[in-house]
């Protein structure tokens, strides 16, 4: 399964369209940033990390690859990302993504910015969800190499212990990964990413 497919070079440097964020604070490669508004198509699915990743890309690109009731076809964005459901965070101890094989995962599509809610074509698979996130803060952790629920883990514990050092946003959420390349990119060219939303204290 590809996180990405579309619009991909050998190498697997895409030029998909990806949400507008602004750099509040940068050091090495973690950053806060604050994400413009935006809108997601998402699908939530039960089981492994592994397993959902596949149905939930799945279930995704057939609706941007016309899977709607006008048929349209939607370009790709980056990135795409998953996040569990079924663990909740303190605002001190971030559950980080763990192995559970009755979890639930959601993942999303970022819409292109041309849309808005009114005119996305509207989903004929009822998984799919349309929905609209507002401007938010969010610390990231960028990372190259394969990826996977352990890998994941560390870079988000990484993330957190970097964000106990800061006095003006505290953690809202669960860590997320997110995704920006097809699978046959070669590992040091690979964008991947942890994110963990924030608010100001």
């Amino acid at each position: 399964m590809g996180l990405l497919t579309a619009g991909c070079s050998l190498f697997g440097k895409g030029s998909e369209e990806q949400p507008s964020y602004q750099v509040i604070l940068k050091q090495e490669n973690k950053e806060i940033r604050k994400y413009n508004s935006h809108i997601i198509a998402k699908t939530t699915i039960s089981g492994s990390f592994k397993d959902a990743q596949s149905e939930g890309f799945r279930i995704l690109a057939g609706y941007i690859f016309g899977k709607n009731k006008s048929q349209q076809k939607i370009a790709m964005t980056a990135p795409v990302v998953q996040k569990s459901e079924s663990e909740k965070i303190s605002m001190t101890a971030p559950v980080l993504i763990a192995s559970n094989e009755n979890k639930s995962w959601t993942m999303t599509f970022s819409m292109p910015s041309q849309f808005t809610i009114e005119t996305l074509p509207v989903p004929t698979d009822k998984r799919v969800q349309i929905e609209k996130v507002e401007e938010r803060f969010v610390a990231a952790i960028t990372f190259s190499g394969f990826w996977g629920e352990s890998k994941n883990a560390e870079e988000a514990k990484k993330l957190k212990e970097w964000m106990k050092g800061n006095q003006e946003y505290e953690l809202i959420s669960e860590a997320m990964f997110a995704g920006y390349n097809p699978p046959w990119t070669l590992p040091f060219l690979r964008r991947n990413e942890m994110l963990i939303e924030l608010r100001r204290k």
